[in-house]
């Protein structure tokens, strides 16, 4: 029996492959009842390795890793009978899920030049949040589209991999390309949550903020709230709320499906949708309670006590300075760790000085990162956080001719409309 890519699979179980090819597409596709389908093909057939793998991988993905390492448990010392792809998919596996990061992504790339359409061991170095996109390195927005590039022969009008490709491209630049593919994916899939977001991303590039809140509002009252891009998709409509000026709006979707305690999702996302949302609403002139940031910097504290995640390091510094929580905000200063850690200590330095109205120590700290902020992790729109920070840095010195044209090499097609109190881009 194969699976829906034609990978041969170990099971003699019809229903152990049907459930597993129906958890895998629920998982490419971020839609709820991811686990429960790999735990009924494992219920089906005990010794169907890859799908303890899959539901492994599943549950590392939305940053369960005590739950994910209970489930590798189970097959890491007894994979059983695998065919010979099946035994490569579990030692890329293996590195990735012992935490062998460099390994790992060794083992992947030789892994796909023989079996390209192993969809789940491709889907480890897809999308912002994948190996490439957390490898802490410049140029990693180019390697990413040559990767996707690479396998696109493989998968032709798959629903799954145009809609990640459309992703590499649309974060190096290439909007038309991008909107191409992603109108395919959705057309061959309408409920992929991948798509809808990376449509998100699309009119967001474009500049077409109306569209865009008109769209994902839309798209997002069939989507099971349990989906693991909820949270993430519900940023993109606050913050166009807010860029519209509709902040009741903005507060309605962060209090219900954002915050720390109300969204449901990877901690990684709801502290950077949290963090991002809240820090780009001041810039707006929203006033933020003070209670908000504490609650948000309270949360990264509980759930990322230790510097390592260079994105989610980076957030927690925002909501650490303006929750005015000096000693959590020097620990990510002195003690980032990883490829990025020169990024999150500059970072983490500019917004203690932008607590503290330092706006000349700001600028610099942020001009010291902003040709190669992409190593932090994240979208281009994530990192727009960024971007106008330092634009806020320079208003705040009446440097607005430069402000103006910082915006207008870096992010031009957010020129009209920016969210920055007292900026009116000409």
């Amino acid at each position: 029996m194969d699976d829906r890519y034609g990978n041969a699979l170990s099971t003699q179980s019809a229903t152990a492959r049907d459930a597993y090819c129906l958890g895998v597409d629920r998982f490419l596709a971020a839609q709820g009842g991811v686990e429960a389908a790999f735990q009924d093909a494992i219920a089906a057939d005990r010794g169907f390795t890859l799908a303890h793998l899959a539901l492994a991988r599943a549950r590392q993905a939305v940053g369960k890793g005590q739950a994910a390492a209970a489930a590798f448990e189970t097959v890491r010392d007894k994979p059983g009978r695998l065919t010979p792809r099946e035994a490569s998919h579990f030692n890329a596996f293996a590195l990735l899920l012992g935490g062998d990061g460099p390994g790992a992504y060794k083992a992947i790339r030789a892994h796909l030049l023989d079996y390209p359409r192993d969809a789940m061991i491709a889907q480890t170095c897809m999308g912002v949040f994948g190996m490439i996109g957390f490898s802490g390195q410049p140029g990693r927005e180019a390697e990413q589209l040559a990767f996707a590039a690479a396998l696109a022969p493989a998968y032709g009008e798959d629903w799954w991999f145009l809609c990640q490709h459309a992703f590499a491209m649309v974060e190096a630049g290439q909007t038309g390309p991008a909107t191409a593919l992603i109108e395919r994916a959705l057309a061959l899939k309408p409920d992929n949550a991948h798509a809808a977001h990376i449509r998100a991303h699309v009119y967001y590039e474009a500049g077409e903020a109306a569209a865009g809140r008109q769209f994902i509002q839309d798209w997002i009252s069939g989507y099971d709230r349990e989906g693991a891009l909820h949270c993430h998709i519900s940023w993109h409509i606050a913050l166009w709320a807010m860029e519209q000026g509709d902040t009741a709006a903005m507060w309605r979707t962060f209090d219900a499906d954002i915050a720390p305690g109300k969204a449901w999702g990877p901690a990684l996302n709801v502290l950077t949708d949290s963090a991002a949302l809240l820090y780009r609403a001041t810039l707006a002139g929203v006033e933020v309670p003070a209670d908000r940031w504490r609650a948000v910097s309270a949360f990264a504290q509980e759930f990322f006590p230790n510097p390592g995640i260079a994105f989610g390091d980076a957030h927690a510094a925002v909501a650490h300075a303006m929750a005015g929580d000096t000693g959590a905000l020097q620990r990510i200063k002195s003690g980032a760790k990883g490829p990025a850690a020169d990024a999150v200590s500059a970072i983490a330095s500019a917004f203690d000085a932008i607590a503290a109205n330092r706006w000349a120590d700001a600028t610099a700290d942020l001009t010291s990162i902003m040709t190669a902020h992409e190593r932090i992790g994240g979208s281009r729109a994530q990192r727009d956080l960024l971007e106008f920070a330092l634009l806020n840095a320079l208003l705040k010195q009446g440097a607005v001719a430069e402000a103006e044209r910082l915006l207008i090499m870096r992010r031009p097609m957010q020129r009209q409309g920016i969210a920055i109190q007292g900026f009116a881009a000409a």
